[in-house]
Order: structure tokens, then sequence, then C-alpha cells
């Protein structure tokens, strides 16, 4: 049996510096789901995070018992956007709109993953578990930089990235995307790590 670090693999997809770089991130399945609102009020978000985990694990076990291969279950990750792109804003929380998602190896392709996020959902009684689909997504090329922090911070972080990528001649393209590295429900929000990133065209 192997034991894969998925993230270790993955390289420069979860790790980042606070000094913004240029990436390229190829598509990969996930399971996700899809959603609105405030993050911090809103139901439907926490419902979905607490859908998401215990597919992931399923999903974990399903591959290893498939393949012998045991990975290491991959970060929270989030898209944010809005309708109207100039009410994306810290002050316009409701109007956002998001797609909650775990990164899920290649060799899910060994397993009917659909088939058993639908069972686990119905079996567990996962309260988003009917809205979760497994789906290809990829930034393509990005920038990203690494933000430390409490979430509601990072403004500053977000210029700085936008900057840099004026400064390479790019321009804004695709959806904002944080990946999770910190498990917010132990560690202090002043050393939450979240690598935020932003899809970028010529």
């Amino acid at each position: 049996m192997a034991s894969i670090d998925l993230k270790r693999e993955l390289g420069e997809q979860y790790r980042a510096t606070t000094t913004p770089a240029l990436v390229t991130v190829p598509s990969r399945p996930f399971l996700m789901v899809d959603g609105a609102g405030d993050p911090n009020t809103e139901p439907a978000y926490r419902e979905a995070v607490e859908t998401l985990y215990p597919l992931a694990y399923a999903v974990r076990a399903a591959v290893k018992r498939a393949t012998g291969d045991a990975y290491t279950v991959l970060p929270l990750e989030g898209l944010w956007w809005a309708d109207d792109l100039s009410r994306f804003s810290v002050d316009a929380k409701d109007r956002w709109r998001w797609t909650m998602m775990i990164g899920l190896p290649d060799a899910v392709q060994h397993v009917d993953a659909p088939a058993l996020a639908s069972r686990v959902a119905r079996e567990k009684d996962l309260p988003a578990g009917h809205l979760v689909r497994l789906e290809h997504y990829g930034d393509g090329d990005a920038a990203q930089v690494l933000h430390v922090g409490p979430f509601a911070t990072e403004g500053p972080t977000v210029a700085a990235l936008h900057a840099f990528i004026a400064q390479q001649g790019r321009e804004l393209a695709g959806t904002h995307h944080e990946v999770y590295l910190s498990d917010a429900r132990r560690v202090d929000p002043s050393r939450w790590r979240t690598i935020v990133r932003q899809p970028v065209a010529p």
C-alpha cells in the first residue's frame, strides 16, 4: 500500500508564500457544492462544508479499497464571485455566490464517486448531499499569494495580488479562488493560512 501526500505531490497548487507569484493550475476532479449568501450567516454555507468533508473521506476509503493506495484528504477550497462584480465586496456579502469544494486524486477514476457520494449522503443524512457534484476544475494561468490571518483582513492581500498582476502585464480573468490550508476550528485566526489565487489572462 502506498501513502500519497497529495499536497506535496501537487506542489504549488497547495503551497504559496507571502510574495505573489505566477502559477499554472491544471484541471483536476473536485467534489463541489454551489451556494449564495454571506458565509458567516448563511446556513447553506455551513451545510456545504459539513457535507463535503464526510464525502471526501468516503471517497478516500473507496479509492483505498480499489487501488490499495491511501492519500491525504485535501483542504477545503472556495470560488467566490457576484453576478454584478461591482458588488463583490466585503460590504455586500449577502450578494456573494460561491462554490465550496475539495480536490480529489486522479485515482478517483477507479471508483463510481457520484454514486458513492449519493449513497453516503443519504446514509449520513448530509444536509447538502443533494447539491454535491463531481466536476473537473482548473484555474489555468493564475497569480497567487499566501494570506496569514483572519479572512476579514484579506483586503490588502488581495489588493497587492491585483497590483502584482497588473505589474506583470496581465489582466484579471476567471473566479477569485481561495485554498484554506488551516483548520479554522483548531487554529487561532491570527495564524490562519489561506492561498488567495486569481486566474489571469495575457
